[in-house]
Formats: C-alpha cells, structure tokens, sequence
C-alpha cells in the first residue's frame, strides 16, 4: 500500500497553479481525492523540460523531493530555503539546462532581493509604496521576460526615480493580506548569497545561476558588479539579466 503523502513530499512553492492555497491544502484534498496530485505542475511529468515518460501518473513525489531544492512558505513563516542533500546539486535546471551557482538570499531577509524600476516609475509615488508593503508585479522584455507575476515585500523605496528593492516571497502574503499593484516592471538586478557554486565567482564576469526559490526552476544570466566575502558565502549582486 503506497505510503500517505506529507506536506514535506511536494514542492512547498504554495504557486496557487493547482486552484488550492496551499500545499498543505494539497495534502488535505488528497485524502479524498488523491487524483488531485495531477494539478501539481511541478511534479507532473507533462511538464515542460520533463524527462522522458508519457505515464499519466505524476512523478514519485520522493523523487521529485530528492532531487529539488525545497522552498516553504507560511502566514507566520517567512519564505526559506530547506536544505537539499548534498548530494542533490547537480547544477542543471528544470530545462536541464547547465549553469554556475545558487543565488540565495540573505539569512535575515523573508525572500531573495530584486531591484526593480516600474514601467511608470511614477507609480512608486502614486501608490505611496513604503518600506513594508506588499507588492505584485511581472518583469517584461529585455530585462527578463518572466512568465510568473512575482509578489514580495518592499524594503527600500526612492520615491524621486521610483526605483523598488523588494524581497519576493511568494503569493501567500498577497492574498492573506492584499497588495499594491505595480503591473509591469523591469528586473535591474538581484541582490543575495553563493554558497553552492561549481565556479568562484569574479567581477565583471556573466555567469548563468538559478535562484534557489524560482518557482519555474530556471536559470538567469547576470554580470557580477559587486562581490564579497562573508562567512556566509559570497554576498554578490548581478545586473543586467536575461532568463534562459
């Protein structure tokens, strides 16, 4: 008899893409419809980039765990990163697309940094965003082109050029709490940590890295303009990103 499934089987991203809040909401509507375990996306194996297999069946969720870095998200947790095996580094992408490090965010911070400037950078005044809000949002175009609507938290604001440092975090805090609202905007740069990486880092050099909570499980493309040594790992920033 298959064992029950848990909270810690799936992929804890809490996306919504399944129509349920979240994955603990998940485990709770597979008790009397364990069918429902097709509408995870990121378990699927007709999902994009996936291996192989046409089964109608959904990949091993053990599997899909072991072989995933893990993202959880509550009402009264901030979005952290779990701890993959160390032998669960392969440094390849959802796409298996090959590239360089983890961009982690920082120990004291609810989600990774992104520095972004609204399409009308005049919003940042108008919606009066502050330090605390609650933000949603899409990059568009050049700068990356992210099919995902991204939603965090604002942590600096400068209201005369509009330009937002946020922390994404996940849906879960726009829908518990509501949101402003500043549609489109273009990704300036990331802001976090590397402590996997298959590479040392160096300024001035473009690296391909995934953001350890990227709910797609894709690589970016940044140049490091800003590099440091911490006991943590390299604190880095990267500007000028693309997706792919």
């Amino acid at each position: 008899m298959p064992q029950p499934i848990s909270v810690a089987d799936l992929p804890g991203l809490n996306c919504g893409v399944c129509g349920l809040r979240t994955c603990a909401d998940m485990v709770d509507r597979l008790a009397s419809q364990p069918g429902y375990l097709e509408r995870c996306i990121h378990l699927s194996n007709h999902r994009i980039g996936a291996a192989g297999s046409h089964s109608d069946r959904p990949a091993a969720p053990k599997q899909a765990a072991a072989t995933a870095p893990q993202v959880a998200c509550t009402a009264s947790v901030p979005c952290a990163t779990r701890s993959a095996p160390a032998t669960a580094v392969p440094f390849r992408d959802s796409l298996d697309r090959e590239f360089d490090f983890y961009l982690e965010h920082f120990p004291e911070d609810p989600g990774p940094r992104e520095i972004l400037i609204p399409h009308n950078p005049m919003l940042t005044r108008e919606l009066a965003i502050q330090r605390g809000d609650i933000l949603l949002g899409r990059p568009l175009g050049m700068s990356c082109g992210c099919p995902i609507t991204h939603c965090g938290v604002a942590m600096e604001v400068d209201l005369r050029t509009g330009v937002i440092v946020w922390c994404v975090t996940g849906p879960l805090q726009t829908r518990e709490r509501g949101f402003k609202d500043l549609g489109y905007y273009i990704a300036e740069g990331y802001e976090g940590l590397i402590t996997k990486s298959r590479v040392e880092p160096k300024i001035g050099m473009r690296y391909f890295f995934q953001p350890r909570m990227c709910m797609l499980q894709w690589r970016h493309s940044g140049l490091v303009n800003y590099l440091n040594r911490t006991a943590a790992g390299w604190q880095v920033r990267l500007e000028g990103l693309w997706i792919g």
